[in-house]
């Protein structure tokens, strides 16, 4: 790291994706986002689930109607006088084809500091687009637009791509900004905020970065009153192969010192227990109260910093 700022906007984002053709490990698109700040190390820190959604029209020799079939669809309904069967007619005589856009998204990372909000995140969306179904097929015609635009029994035909893959930017999250905004309006203190003071003060904080293992996931969710609040939570990037502290029962003193000091071993950090269990994966609220209990009588396995955060959580539990 450098003294400088990290820099790398939206636009720039944009354009690199626009001009770099996909390969399969990404490491055109890595070193790219590299080059531009080479003071920082960037790193792909997840990639996320695959994905599909609506694409657009080709007709049966693969060549390009529309990107979008919805904009299409309501465009061509209203210039086939809002007459649906006209529609349909209209899309069997040229035999079109609705495709479907799959893909994951690419979470990049970059640490710009030492504490664990200091990051910033660069998610960016790799697709492909390939032919889907009949757009109308012989059997089951559509009785309205949202049928048609996605039927409930398509007329499936043999897939073959359309075009290359391609890269799109999703969106930059500046975490510490980020989250700053999202502390407005939360009277209490948001449990990912929590979650990352809490790292700063435990021992994890002195051997890893938070997001060696964790990223961020902003939403909108809808409240009370119709109003639209930006919120997060926490996603774990960890692939390795942890152990579960599930039922931890009878199990106390040197017993459970030792599968806790085996699961932090296996997740690369201490206390690294604490966090699993406050993300509820893996690890039992049941073992942070056997803990204390521990901790509090006659044992003292947990550095005071860890007790600290520790006595906390069963004062006041959160989960993120």
């Amino acid at each position: 790291m450098t003294d400088q700022p990290f820099q790398l906007d939206g636009q720039q984002l944009a354009k690199i994706c626009k001009h770099t053709l996909p390969d399969p490990d990404d490491e055109l698109l890595l070193s790219k986002l590299q080059s531009l700040n080479p003071g920082y190390p960037i790193r792909l820190a997840k990639t996320g689930e695959e994905w599909y959604r609506l694409g657009g029209i080709v007709d049966m020799d693969g060549n390009r109607i529309a990107n979008n079939l919805v904009e299409w669809t309501e465009r061509t309904y209203i210039e086939c006088g809002k007459n649906l069967q006209t529609l349909i007619e209209h899309a069997r005589e040229h035999k079109l084809i609705a495709t479907r856009q799959t893909g994951n998204t690419l979470h990049f990372v970059v640490q710009t500091g030492s504490k664990a909000e200091q990051f910033v995140q660069i998610d960016i969306d790799k697709t492909h687009e390939s032919s889907d179904r009949l757009l109308v097929g012989e059997h089951n015609p559509p009785e309205d637009l949202e049928e048609f635009i996605d039927p409930l029994e398509p007329e499936c035909v043999e897939t073959f791509c359309i075009g290359t893959s391609r890269y799109s930017y999703r969106r930059k999250t500046d975490v510490p900004v980020f989250m700053d905004e999202i502390n407005k309006y939360h009277i209490t203190e948001h449990p990912v905020q929590r979650f990352m003071d809490d790292w700063n003060r435990s021992s994890a904080q002195q051997k890893a970065a938070l997001s060696n293992d964790w990223i961020v996931r902003p939403f909108r969710h809808t409240g009370r009153f119709g109003e639209q609040i930006i919120n997060v939570e926490l996603i774990n990037t960890q692939q390795k192969n942890l152990p579960q502290l599930e039922d931890i029962s009878g199990k106390k003193g040197t017993p459970l010192h030792n599968l806790l000091t085996r699961f932090d071993r296996q997740a690369g950090y201490p206390f690294a227990w604490f966090f699993y269990m406050v993300k509820g994966k893996l690890v039992s609220p049941h073992s942070g109260v056997a803990v204390f209990k521990d901790v509090s009588g006659d044992f003292s396995y947990l550095p005071e910093r860890d007790v600290a955060v520790l006595k906390d959580w069963i004062d006041t539990p959160y989960s993120v």
